[in-house]
C-alpha cells in the first residue's frame, strides 16, 4: 500500500489557494450586489478607453501583416535577450561561444532578409 500522507501539504496548499482565490473573486461581487453599487446605466456602459463609440465590430479580423510584424518583433526581441548574457559571459565561454553566437546571428540575419524580401515589413 502506498503512503499518501506526504502529499497532504500539497493538498492543503491547493485547498488554501483555491479558497483564497475564490474569496478574492466572489466576495467583491457579492458585496457589490448587497450594497447596491451594481447599478449599470447608459453612462456606466459607455466607452471610456478611447472616448468615442466603436465604428466597427470588435470581433473583426486583423490583417495578417499585423501578426507577422508582432512575430518578427518577438523574434528579434528574444535575440536581444540572448545577446546580453552572451556578452557578459564571453570571457568564460571563449571562441566556441563566440562562433556559436555568430552562427545564431547569421541565421537571424538570413531570416530578416527573407522576411524583408517577402514584404513582411512593408506597411501600407
Amino acid at each position: 500500500m502506498v503512503d499518501l500522507s506526504e502529499y497532504a501539504p500539497i493538498l492543503l496548499f491547493l485547498a488554501v489557494a483555491l479558497g483564497l482565490s475564490s474569496l478574492f473573486v466572489f466576495l467583491p461581487m457579492g458585496v457589490s450586489r448587497l450594497t447596491g453599487t451594481h447599478n449599470p446605466d447608459a453612462e456606466k456602459l459607455s466607452e471610456y478607453e478611447c472616448g468615442f463609440p466603436a465604428f466597427e465590430d470588435s470581433r473583426s479580423q486583423f490583417d495578417v501583416r499585423f501578426y507577422l510584424v508582432a512575430i518578427l518583433f518577438i523574434i528579434f526581441d528574444l535575440e536581444a535577450a540572448f545577446l546580453f548574457p552572451w556578452a557578459v559571459s564571453l570571457e568564460q565561454i571563449g571562441w566556441a561561444g563566440w562562433i556559436t553566437m555568430m552562427i545564431f546571428l547569421f541565421e537571424l540575419v538570413i531570416g530578416l532578409i527573407y522576411a524583408w524580401k517577402k514584404g513582411a515589413l512593408d506597411w501600407e
